[in-house]
């Protein structure tokens, strides 16, 4: 059975209807949905699967902890070294439906570097994605891990630089600091 990590930005806490009707199309093929259990993006999906009773959700949560499951549904509790809650902490989570995913379907904003992060995860593993860019509103497939400067390129030099930092973007990408370079 065909296995989606669904996630995305905190800021996000609406799913348009072009989103729904994604996340229908992932209903209707009966697709095991792994999503995490943050506020945002997380909760108003897992709202949305909840409201329309789909029972094909898995919802990994970070330490002994579940912050949300509105559904009931199937738990994985994800265990990290470190005791601070911070962005490692939650990663940890991430990477593991990275692994277990065959596709994703990331709601982006263009600065959370979590989100940002699961998409380098899942194309680090091969994974296609597709990502809601919301500052556009556009859809976004990548179905590699050079694509990613797709997405890049629609944000901030100064944000750019921040993510790289952080998430080590040029090297796991394997491409040039030039290609990320803005006019």
């Amino acid at each position: 059975m065909k296995k989606v990590f669904f996630g995305g930005s905190r800021k996000i806490s609406r799913l348009s209807r072009t989103i729904r009707e994604r996340a229908d199309n992932i209903i209707a093929k009966g697709y095991v949905v792994l999503i995490g259990d943050a506020n945002g993006a997380d909760k108003a999906m897992q709202r949305y699967l909840a409201d329309n009773a789909y029972r094909k959700v898995i919802v990994f949560c970070s330490g002994n902890n579940c912050r949300n499951n509105l559904g009931d549904w199937e738990t994985r509790f994800v265990t990290s070294n470190r005791e601070k809650k911070d962005f490692l902490f939650y990663a940890e989570k991430d990477k593991r439906m990275s692994n277990e995913a065959d596709y994703g379907f990331m709601l982006w904003d263009g600065e959370s570097k979590g989100t940002l992060n699961n998409v380098l995860n899942l194309l680090e593993r091969n994974k296609y994605i597709l990502v809601y860019f919301s500052p556009e509103k556009q859809f976004i497939t990548l179905k590699k891990l050079q694509d990613i400067d797709i997405l890049l390129h629609k944000c901030k030099p100064d944000a750019v630089r921040r993510f790289d930092r952080t998430l080590k973007i040029i090297r796991r990408a394997n491409i040039k600091q030039s290609q990320l370079e803005f006019a």
